[in-house]
């Protein structure tokens, strides 16, 4: 059986790690990009990430700073990966969305086959991406 494809969206900030890192590591600084959740870069900490569908409970799974956060999303298998890479003086930041059934897998909370709903996150991250940009940048 095929998984579908993880989502992978990079940009380059014009910012320092540590002020990126500060943007993504902590629960005021994801609101102001993400969504609302009360988030702690801890290994094990449980937190509820404020979606459109309602709240989605996630685990940290990995923090190493100021380059990696890893958590679970939800009850899908969703792993969300945020990668922060020094470039001196700027940052590299990736988003990986990953842990995608098959294309035929119904996500339970949308109700929709994983394909409609990684195409339609895909685009949204892109925006996520770029709104973190202009925030930390700002």
């Amino acid at each position: 059986m095929d998984t579908i494809q993880d989502i992978k969206q990079t940009v380059v900030i014009q910012a320092s790690i540590e002020k990126v890192w500060n943007h993504v590591a902590t629960s005021e600084g994801i609101t102001e990009w993400f969504m609302p959740n009360d988030f702690e870069a801890k290994v094990g900490h449980e937190f509820h990430i404020q979606s459109p569908f309602g709240p989605s409970p996630c685990r940290v799974l990995e923090v190493e700073e100021p380059n990696l956060i890893s958590f679970a999303w939800d009850t899908d298998g969703w792993i969300v990966t945020f990668n922060l890479k020094d470039l001196g003086g700027s940052t590299e930041f990736t988003v990986i969305h990953g842990g995608w059934k098959t294309p035929d897998h119904v996500v339970p909370k949308a109700g929709e086959d994983a394909t409609v709903i990684r195409e339609r996150m895909n685009g949204g991250w892109v925006g996520i991406v770029q709104k973190l940009q202009k925030v930390v940048e700002g």
